[in-house]
């Protein structure tokens, strides 16, 4: 298969922070013309077998999928997983824990809330959870926004739950060692997600891609949904650069929230090994 393949390879369900069951997406994907695709929830990896068998009926070839959260230089990373076996206990044991923090993280960003009299945050963000034990900040954000405090999530996150600001709590995840493992000793592919989005200096980026690799992560998200058209160009030469494979994923969330819609992004550049590739005997 060559990079000129409509694969989506990152989005979310209600399983974790998505607003569509695993079976709307596959339905959405296939109807904008996405020809491999992956459902790659949070920490959560509980929706691999409905999607699969959604992409099945909607006659989309289809990758196992996660994106698990990290801490790397004091941030929060995201790696994505695909093609792994989704029984595999090592890694739903460890998704296990990570995802364990986030109720008393939860709790904690209710309280910072509840201190600028925004009471009944932490209830609000479980109506809108199909999953309790995966409450997030977007949770958060679509509380604030149904109870009129803010007018859409782009508001919420300039004024709340953001470093600095009332509401943000930080958690510390997996390490990195621990998430490439864990994808990798299940049988798939680790991939750094969205890298333009974290702010780190040059430095601290080059030892985030050193240290992936290093680990055996073997792919990066050039295009994405939260890159520009110069970010595409950027990590397709840090992918060259650092040797790994090349992936494409919308990471949607919702019709209403979304700025890319599954299936949409443009094709990967030339001259980039496609992460499918090193996936061929995982796709079902």
């Amino acid at each position: 298969m060559t990079s000129i393949l409509n694969a989506d390879l990152h989005c979310h369900s209600v399983v974790s922070d998505g607003t569509l069951t695993p079976e709307e997406l596959a339905a959405r994907a296939a109807n904008n013309g996405v020809e491999l695709w992956a459902l790659t929830d949070h920490d959560e990896i509980g929706g691999q077998h409905r999607a699969a068998a959604a992409a099945r009926a909607q006659g989309m070839k289809y990758l196992t999928g996660a994106e698990i959260s990290i801490t790397f230089a004091g941030q929060t990373v995201h790696i994505v997983g695909l093609g792994f076996d989704p029984d595999d206990t090592r890694m739903q044991q460890g998704l296990y824990q990570t995802r364990g923090g986030r109720g008393q993280r939860a709790m904690a960003m209710s309280d910072s809330l509840a201190a600028v009299g925004i009471r009944g945050a932490y209830e609000g963000a479980l109506q809108h959870a199909g999953n309790p034990e995966l409450v997030s900040r977007t949770h958060f954000a679509r509380f604030l926004v149904e109870a009129g405090i803010c007018r859409d999530t782009n508001e919420v996150f300039r004024k709340y739950l953001t470093e600095g600001k009332p509401g943000f709590v930080p958690h510390r995840w997996a390490t990195l060692r621990d998430a490439v493992g864990w994808i990798v000793d299940a049988g798939g592919v680790a991939v750094i997600a969205h890298p333009a989005r974290y702010s780190f200096s040059a430095n601290e980026e080059y030892a985030l891609f050193s240290e992936f690799k290093a680990h055996g992560g073997q792919a990066v998200e050039v295009v994405t949904g939260s890159h520009t058209a110069a970010e595409y160009v950027k990590y397709a030469d840090m992918a060259r650069e650092f040797g790994l494979a090349a992936s494409r994923g919308s990471d949607f969330h919702s019709p209403d929230e979304s700025r890319t819609d599954l299936g949409a992004l443009p094709y990967l550049p030339g001259g980039l090994t496609p992460v499918w590739e090193l996936l061929a005997g995982r796709i079902q």
